[in-house]
């Protein structure tokens, strides 16, 4: 099936809404990937070995399983959501029900509130900066993208209050950005600026994957991409969400014809000349989690791709947290070499068994590689740089090597029986199937968590 999007060196494009039950059982015996509806390639990328089909059997199930309950699983965050503020509203729920008994005035919640708080903001409920670490420290700026990623899963006047009131800076705008190829908005970001500081810094953090937004982890677990002459293969649903535009992909400038089609890169690219333009002295930094990291690190690479000199030299770091992988190594190459040549800082950070930062897979099918530096903390919160986490594909049955196993286990040492919450201690080493049965062995690991215990006599 040939794909429009010709500007592009080669392409695998995968659409799960158009797989049908027979055109996935095809697939696993059919190495012509041309033949099945739901893929688009070029002609070097027709052929495909087994794994490779078994792998693009197994994402697209996922997805369509992901794409059956996508109502369901918004209802219940939409629900959920509700349900927390409605208990913020009125006070928690024993009051909330004294109230409701008492027949008193119970407060509804207002999605488009200043107080009105998402899922990731009654998890991790911190408002304030850390007050420990001034402007000047080297983790000023960490610390800061941290705390915007965070913030750009709230809604706009959340964000407004918070970066005006409590964060003391100016806040400049949310933005909800167009969808060329799904045709509706699927990318929001947030802009403010710090004027504190010398030189002044303006931020653009991108919001990530939504907890209870199925379509947000499709867009995360697809393996569809663009491979772009001279850069590398890119990860298609990313590119997409930053503003890629059909038929003619990245063209240095578009018309925004209207509010309802700005793009991500275009428009935050203009906004951050106009800002830079008064200052000449300011800086900017750009942020995101998960999905909106991905978005953050593929911003400077379109940059590159433009040759945008002058706002290059302006860029101070990316500030990843939770990104997944966003191309190959051939893009990896590409972007350490642009980095290092306009003096791009940047820095990826991931927690422990993070599962999006791991995905989708790296392996010598799929092709997807993680570059640059990586600030891996364990479950410890203690902190390393190293160049891939560990445990790169977290999970994978098609291969054997480190393995996960979390929760409550114990350790036998002797006559002491060591009980542990730790994770990453075991590797598989050996796994067979054979007459309907599963037989599979692993050994133990001195993790850094259970070394530390042991120091400790935990």
């Amino acid at each position: 099936m040939a794909c429009n999007d010709e500007f592009f060196e080669n392409y695998l494009i995968i659409k799960p809404e158009e797989a049908s039950f027979l055109d996935l059982i095809y697939l696993l015996f059919s190495r012509d990937l041309e033949k099945r509806k739901f893929i688009e390639c070029q002609e070097d990328s027709k052929e495909a070995d087994c794994r490779r089909r078994w792998i693009i059997f197994i994402t697209v199930i996922i997805q369509k399983i992901l794409l059956l309950i996508a109502k369901p699983m918004a209802w219940v965050g939409s629900v959920g959501e509700e349900w927390l503020n409605l208990l913020s509203c009125n006070g928690g729920f024993t009051k909330l029900v004294s109230n409701f008994i008492a027949e008193n005035v119970v407060t509804p919640p207002n999605q488009s509130s200043a107080t009105f708080t998402s899922y990731i903001g009654n998890l991790d409920t911190r408002l304030d900066l850390d007050k420990s670490i001034k402007p000047g420290d080297s983790r000023y700026y960490m610390a800061l993208s941290m705390m915007a990623s965070k913030l750009s899963y709230e809604n706009k006047a959340f964000v407004q209050n918070v970066v005006t009131n409590h964060w003391k800076m100016e806040f400049i705008g949310f933005y909800d950005f167009w969808n060329d190829y799904e045709q509706k908005v699927t990318t929001q970001a947030f802009i403010f600026q710090d004027k504190k500081i010398s030189p002044e810094m303006i931020m653009v953090a991108f919001r990530g994957t939504e907890p209870f937004n199925a379509y947000e982890w499709i867009t995360d677990i697809d393996i569809s991409w663009y491979e772009l002459s001279g850069v590398g293969k890119i990860h298609g649903g990313f590119m997409k969400a930053l503003g890629l535009q059909k038929k003619k992909g990245w063209p240095k400038e578009v018309a925004q014809e209207n509010s309802h089609t700005s793009f991500a890169y275009y428009a935050i690219r203009e906004m951050l000349r106009d800002l830079l333009q008064r200052n000449e002295q300011a800086k900017f930094i750009v942020t995101g989690h998960s999905l909106g990291a991905a978005l953050a690190i593929l911003f400077p690479m379109i940059l590159f791709l433009h040759e945008e000199a002058w706002l290059l030299e302006r860029l101070e770091v990316v500030y990843t947290f939770g990104q997944p992988r966003v191309g190959d190594k051939k893009l990896g190459e590409y972007m350490n070499k642009q980095m290092k040549l306009h003096c791009v800082r940047y820095l990826r950070f991931v927690y422990c068994n993070d599962m999006v930062a791991r995905l989708p897979l790296d392996d010598s099918t799929l092709l997807f590689k993680h570059f640059g530096p990586c600030a891996y903390y364990d479950s410890l919160y203690e902190s390393k740089i190293v160049k891939e986490e560990p445990n790169k594909n977290y999970f994978s049955v098609l291969e054997r090597g480190k393995y996960l196993r979390n929760g409550q286990g114990q350790w036998n040492i002797g006559d002491y029986h060591f009980h542990h919450l730790f994770d990453d201690y075991a590797a598989l080493i050996h796994l067979r199937f054979e007459n309907g049965r599963i037989t599979a062995a692993h050994r133990q690991i001195e993790s850094e968590a259970y070394k530390e215990a042991m120091k400790n006599n935990m």
